[in-house]
């Protein structure tokens, strides 16, 4: 044997260390989900916990850790978590396995327990998770999520002093159980209680800053149905980041936060020593609501005082116009390329594109509605009212089993006018299609859509109806890039999605009466390889139910 050749044992042991060595991270969560007495408002409830908290747990990651995140679930009925992470953003690459919704994934039982396994993969920012099933997000069961810039990645502003979740949201003193019975008899929900802030009623939640120090304030509307304007007493917020990108970094002094969406700002401890008020107030809604929380300096002996600060309530103009401004931060060099320079994700992970040169292949128009069907309130999109199957339809694709769902179940323009119908609506996306989805909103009420496994660059939204020729205005150069975008009243909201990662992926909307009395459908983005490269296998501890239990894996 030449010994100056190494052996192929030898060689096998290198490759195996250097795999070892080049994976990214574990990070390992136990989480017990409990219900629990909780009292935000004053009268006590009950409240859904994780490890006894409430909010749940923040959730830290490094950007291409894995996490690995053990749920129990010591409640009396069926539960789900999903992730509002780039997609609800966590992007879930290549593995709509573990989105957490019961299109996608089989309830964790009463006493039972389930492993998710996921990848941050190529992301940064500001997300949260929350309680997908029978309404469970109206009692808690939700909390923060921030994935950190790798160390030695550029960051487009200095590191702050200290980084806060801030869960905002409008709450019901109501349990979720009398919730979701008023919407199955076919009503409409009262309105809330209250704001809430990390859990909280008013006041009672405390950020300390130190003076002439800058933070970071990751702020995310967990809440069920209402926008909320978020403001500091006499201090501007810098706005940095929107769910997982960076922002040309304008300066704001109050901030429409629409349902489901997440934002970072900077913040300097830069006034008089004293308390000030942070306060958030619901948006298009009479009453207004309003919640609070204070902003602590560690050298304050003045509490705060007076009434909040007035914020925006009405004026549906405003919204727009900041709406318009928040934009991502780009490249001079080049204004062909994306800034990928500043640790944010990469829009397309099989490399960088200027997405407002690529041709769309299709444009996939949405229309929500409001009707009324078997004498109870219904909500559609094109027309047709989502409705659940006694099998998630991910795992009826994966086993073939007929009967559960129809590809192309709803079209992707809305019809002429005609009688709401219930479906489990499945609309066809092509494996690397470069889209164009058009909300349309002609109700009077502000819309929030939800696409999981996607971020999406919202290159327009106006007030009236659309039309190609709305595609003039169109932002081609700066758009940002986001899961969750607003539309609203009267009017439209154009985004740009290119279809790269494979599964099947639930469009919602994040109004939670609307999506559980079926304004919500799902998109099967698809590619006959069946090939590990585009997606990954069913995992090993996948939990089966309905038509496909008795199969096993």
């Amino acid at each position: 044997m030449d010994a100056t050749k190494p052996s192929l044992a030898i060689l096998c042991c290198l490759i195996s260390v250097i795999s070892v060595v080049s994976e990214s991270p574990y990070r390992f969560f136990n989480w017990n989900v409990t219900f629990g007495n909780i009292s935000p408002l004053g009268p006590p409830q009950q409240g859904i916990l994780i490890n006894g908290m409430f909010p749940g747990p923040d959730s830290y990651a490094v950007t291409n850790d894995n996490l690995i995140i053990n749920v129990y679930n010591s409640l009396n009925e069926p539960f789900l978590i999903s992730w509002q992470i780039i997609r609800n953003g966590v992007q879930q690459r290549k593995n709509s396995w573990e989105d957490g919704v019961y299109g996608t994934n089989c309830p964790i039982p009463p006493g039972a327990n389930f492993t998710y396994k996921l990848q941050v993969k190529d992301q940064i920012g500001s997300f949260f998770y929350f309680p997908s099933l029978a309404f469970h997000k109206a009692a808690g069961g939700f909390g923060g999520i921030r994935v950190l810039s790798r160390p030695l990645i550029p960051v487009p502003f200095p590191p702050p002093a200290d980084d806060f979740t801030v869960l905002v949201g409008d709450w019901f003193m109501k349990n979720h159980t009398d919730l979701k019975a008023i919407l199955d008899s076919g009503n409409n929900l009262p309105s809330a209680n209250g704001v809430l802030v990390n859990g909280r009623g008013p006041g009672d939640s405390i950020f300390t800053v130190e003076p002439g120090k800058t933070y970071r304030l990751r702020i995310s509307n967990v809440g069920l149905q209402s926008t909320l304007n978020f403001r500091i007493q006499g201090h501007k917020m810098k706005l940095v980041e929107v769910e997982g990108i960076h922002t040309i970094q304008n300066v704001y002094s109050s901030l429409d936060v629409h349902v489901g969406q997440s934002m970072s700002v900077l913040v300097t401890a830069d006034r008089p020593p004293r308390d000030y008020h942070i306060a958030v107030s619901t948006r298009f809604l009479n009453p207004i609501l309003a919640g609070s929380a204070v902003l602590h300096y560690s050298n304050s002996r003045e509490t705060v005082s007076g009434p909040l600060p007035t914020g925006q309530r009405y004026r549906i103009d405003w919204s727009l116009s900041q709406a318009r401004s928040i934009r991502h931060t780009i490249s001079f060099v080049s204004k062909h390329r994306t800034n990928l320079t500043a640790s944010g994700p990469r829009p397309n992970p099989q490399g960088s594109y200027h997405y407002g040169s690529i041709n769309v292949t299709r444009t996939i128009r949405i229309a929500n509605s409001k009707s009324t069907v078997n004498g109870k309130e219904r909500y559609a999109v094109n027309g047709v009212s989502f409705v659940d199957t006694d099998t998630p339809l991910k795992l009826a694709d994966y086993f073939n089993i007929s009967g559960v769902f129809r590809v192309g179940s709803i079209p992707d323009a809305p019809p002429a006018p005609s009688p709401v119908r219930l479906d489990t609506a499945v609309m066809h996306g092509d494996y690397h299609a470069f889209v164009e989805i058009v909300f349309e909103n002609t109700e009077y009420v502000v819309q929030s859509w939800h696409l999981d496994g996607y971020n999406s660059f919202v290159v327009g939204m106006d007030l009236g109806k659309w039309s190609p020729a709305s595609r003039k205005g169109y932002n081609l150069v700066d758009a940002i890039s986001r899961c969750t975008v607003q539309v609203y009243p009267q009017g439209w909201t154009a985004v740009y999605v290119s279809l790269d990662n494979v599964g099947m992926w639930n469009l919602r909307s994040e109004i939670w009466q609307r999506r559980n009395l079926g304004q919500q459908f799902y998109l099967r983005v698809y590619t006959p390889s069946h090939s590990y490269r585009d997606e990954l296998p069913i995992p090993a501890n996948a939990l089966l139910c309905g038509r496909a239990k008795p199969l096993l894996l």
